[in-house]
């Protein structure tokens, strides 16, 4: 028996149970279509991460080899450069030692001779070190006493203000402003 409150189907609906053999087909092939569309997409796009991947690979392991080189050219520069480091200070002492074996080798100097030779080395001495930045510190009396460039050696009485330098016991020398020894100098006690 039919039941009074149903009612009957509409001609233009279908009911899934009736779908016809073309219908099924078509949903097969639309599902066939889709899935080789997502599949040549997703081929696409792992083809071009992968390009990407060696790319980027490429680029690392070039970077890496530069990074080598690179340091190993400085290890090379640091290496030359504490070989030879001193070669500039020793050719600015080639004529200082030539000025000393010379002035040794005269046989017949006068005291005069010897003591004019002797201050002429010792301005080329000093030139060669001033041209490879060694500098005299040399403290004038009454300069106040500075523990950065002088080692006081003792304190003595003085007519002067106290902490300065009364006299230079041996001159101090800085290389390009650091302290290669500082001048030893004594110094005014206080009252």
């Amino acid at each position: 028996m039919s039941d009074p409150t149903s009612t009957p189907p509409h001609p233009n609906q279908s009911s899934a149970a009736s779908n016809s053999p073309q219908d099924v087909s078509d949903i097969s092939a639309a599902m066939a279509n889709f899935e080789a569309e997502a599949l040549a997409k997703c081929q696409a796009d792992l083809a071009e991460l992968q390009a990407k991947s060696a790319e980027l690979a490429d680029q690392y392991l070039r970077a890496k080899a530069e990074a080598e080189n690179a340091r190993r050219r400085a290890e090379d520069e640091i290496s030359k450069a504490r070989k030879f480091a001193v070669e500039g200070f020793a050719d600015s002492l080639l004529p200082v030692l030539d000025s000393l074996e010379a002035g040794l080798n005269t046989k017949d100097a006068t005291l005069e001779h010897i003591r004019e030779g002797a201050q002429a080395t010792l301005r080329q001495l000093v030139s060669a070190l001033e041209r490879n930045k060694v500098v005299a510190i040399n403290p004038v009396a009454g300069a106040k006493f500075d523990p950065h460039l002088h080692q006081a050696i003792s304190m003595v009485p003085a007519d002067q203000e106290a902490n300065t330098v009364v006299s230079v016991l041996q001159k101090g020398y800085l290389i390009a402003d650091r302290i290669l020894r500082p001048a030893l100098v004594t110094v005014a006690a206080t009252k």
